[in-house]
């Protein structure tokens, strides 16, 4: 006959509560900034575009949880522990003579474009486009004619170039770019033309350039109109 064992099974241990879903823990700032710069490496390669990016930035600034974070990238894949070798750069070409040239809406930037224009008018939107990369370069080549660059206000903008008989204005927004934000060079040469460039804010995105251009310009001279 089998005795009654005197020891005591452990009991489940009760006194320490599971640990909560990790989806549902607080972020750091440092988690934040570690999310917004793989959005702009994302963006950088083309898998987001500019207006994608500023929206997930806007997101990933004001995301409490880790969960909320992890939403942020469930579509794209994730960082290898190596970069991969970097391809031949690509350059793009706009050509624009005696007539007009747009590149509006969703549409791929390359590395470089060069976009000439000789007695005509060329408008490049850059809100909803896809950078082939995170530094890209635009030389606009104007002669006798007009060029219009429209650049969310997001992304980091360098402008440079000459005129000669001619002009460069830069208008619009003046609010800082977000951390990790793509850059953009644009350099202007104009010969009895003109380029202007306008940094545009998110909210217009559904806005053609124009439009928005001129819904930013009445609105500084007190008129009505969209409020961005």
């Amino acid at each position: 006959m089998t005795e009654p064992s005197d020891s005591i099974e452990p009991a489940e241990s009760a006194a320490t509560p599971d640990r909560r879903e990790s989806s549902e823990l607080r972020v750091s700032d440092a988690d934040r900034d570690a999310v917004v710069r793989q959005l702009g490496e994302h963006a950088g390669v083309g898998r987001l575009t500019l207006a994608e990016h500023e929206e997930r930035i806007e997101q990933a600034m004001e995301a409490k949880t880790r969960g909320q974070l992890d939403e942020l990238l469930s579509d794209l894949p994730e960082a290898t522990a190596q970069s991969p070798e970097r391809r031949r750069k690509v350059s793009r070409w706009i050509l624009s003579v005696m007539g007009g040239t747009d590149r509006t809406g969703r549409w791929r930037v390359a590395e470089e474009v060069n976009a000439i224009t000789i007695m005509g008018g060329c408008e490049i939107d850059l809100r909803n486009a896809e950078l082939d990369g995170d530094d890209v370069v635009i030389n606009a080549y104007t002669w006798m004619g007009g060029t219009d660059i429209y650049v969310p206000d997001s992304i980091d903008l360098e402008v440079t170039g000459f005129s000669l008989m001619g002009e460069r204005t830069e208008r619009g927004s003046a609010r800082r770019p977000r951390p990790g934000a793509p850059r953009v060079r644009i350099r202007s040469f104009n010969l009895m033309g003109g380029c202007d460039i306008y940094r545009l804010p998110e909210e217009t995105r559904d806005l053609s350039g124009r439009r928005a251009a001129r819904e930013l310009r009445r609105q500084r001279r007190g008129g009505f109109g969209h409020r961005f």
